[in-house]
């Protein structure tokens, strides 16, 4: 890599198809619209970069900030790839960490890595409005399977949450959502069985960055209601891949990515 001049590594890592949900249902399919590069750990928390992009980095007056604080690593991704740096990933082999449930109480996480994502799409609009369509990352290092630790999850209890997080927020929902969004939203929670469509994630998080852009309300009460509706969009993932191995759920993920780099010309509408 260093032979080639690469300038960023992202880490290419082997996870529990139901740990890293932020990274899976959010991060990586909106960084990968935006910006065109499909990076598939973008806050994998393990980077290399060369001391060109060190010196960028540096000129950036964001130490102090929420981001340096809670949004390091999608800062870090971004920047290099908003601002044309080379970029490449390593396989790493597993994630070893402490995976969660993620009906686990992620609420903070959420919103400061959202957060993050959001600031950062208000410094490079320019940039990612003319990004039309997406490309592979080069990737190296010897992939081999690995065994995984189970992630337990509860599904029931994710749905739960969603329900009463639509029925206590509906009044702050409807400024943030649009009026077809918020009317499939309902339609989604009442569905049986429980699905929760690609497309209508896609709008609602192109939804929220559009409020957060616009001020409906401060950054912080927006981002509070995003979390039932992500445990609803998880727990239609987790029900979608039960019985899938590895490369299935990379598929159904792609899946994913497909609908909001399609839905992308909304958000470009809207934001204006």
């Amino acid at each position: 890599m260093l032979s080639r001049d690469f300038d960023f590594v992202t880490p290419y890592y082997l996870r529990h198809k139901y740990d890293g949900t932020i990274t899976n249902s959010i991060i990586y399919p909106v960084t990968r619209s935006l910006y065109g590069k499909h990076i598939r750990q973008p806050i994998g928390g393990d980077f290399g970069f060369s001391g060109k992009l060190a010196e960028f980095y540096l000129t950036k007056d964001v130490w102090e900030s929420d981001v340096a604080r809670f949004g390091i690593d999608i800062w870090m991704t971004t920047t290099a790839v908003a601002n044309d740096f080379k970029v490449c990933q390593s396989f790493l082999g597993a994630k070893i960490h402490a995976a969660k449930d993620p009906s686990a109480d992620l609420s903070a996480m959420l919103t400061q890595v959202v957060s993050a994502l959001f600031m950062l799409m208000e410094e490079y609009p320019d940039k990612w409005k003319e990004v039309r369509s997406t490309d592979p990352v080069p990737l190296f290092g010897f992939e081999f399977s690995v065994g995984l630790e189970p992630v337990h999850v509860n599904v029931d209890r994710m749905i739960g949450m969603f329900d009463l997080g639509i029925k206590e927020l509906s009044d702050l929902l409807t400024d943030i959502l649009s009026m077809d969004s918020m009317k499939e939203l309902i339609e989604t929670s009442t569905s049986n069985p429980f699905t929760f469509t690609d497309e209508l994630w896609a709008r609602i998080i192109y939804d929220y960055a559009i409020a957060c852009h616009k001020k409906v309300m401060s950054l912080e009460h927006i981002l509070k209601t995003l979390t039932p509706l992500y445990l609803g969009k998880v727990a239609s993932l987790v029900k979608d891949m039960a019985e899938s191995n590895a490369l299935e759920v990379e598929n159904r993920l792609e899946r994913l990515c497909t609908a909001f780099e399609k839905l992308k010309p909304y958000l470009i509408e809207y934001w204006e």
